[in-house]
């Protein structure tokens, strides 16, 4: 009920964005299977990535960051299974298309990247969050 609400907002940062990935909250597609459902899986790397990254915050309806489109920000990264992945290339491309990413890994030249260190996890497109369609929740896995 409460994520039905229009007058409701949430955020999920770390294990809060594994758990709202799982419940299905991000991206919010109601019609996903459970087995296609995005979802935060152990790092590319095999190690535990606690240090300070660069992310990069894009566009999209995430009501959170609303007019901080453009921002490149330092945050700290302290996961062990932090890597987006999404078992149905249609889905990536979905939020993709939606921007439904809206906070990105990126490189020294400020470009999101897949490239390890820069993207401590191997997340495709250097996804760092998701939110759903309607902006209102949002879960990222660094900690702002």
């Amino acid at each position: 009920q409460f994520r039905q609400k229009a007058d409701t907002f949430s955020l999920g940062v770390c294990n809060g964005c594994q758990l709202m990935a799982l419940l299905g909250w991000i991206p919010g597609m109601t019609s996903i299977a459970e087995s296609e459902q995005p979802r935060f899986i152990h790092n590319k790397s095999g190690r535990f990535e606690s240090r300070f990254g660069t992310v990069k915050i894009l566009d999209s309806p995430a009501v959170m960051l609303r007019d901080m489109a453009g921002s490149t920000l330092g945050v700290w990264i302290s996961h062990g299974e932090g890597q987006a992945h999404f078992p149905q290339r249609a889905i990536l491309d979905f939020v993709q298309d939606a921007r439904l990413a809206p906070l990105r890994f990126v490189n020294d030249s400020d470009e999101p990247t897949e490239v390890y260190p820069f993207n401590p996890n191997g997340s495709p497109l250097g996804i760092a969050a998701l939110c759903s369609v309607d902006g209102r929740h949002l879960a990222m896995m660094p900690h702002p």
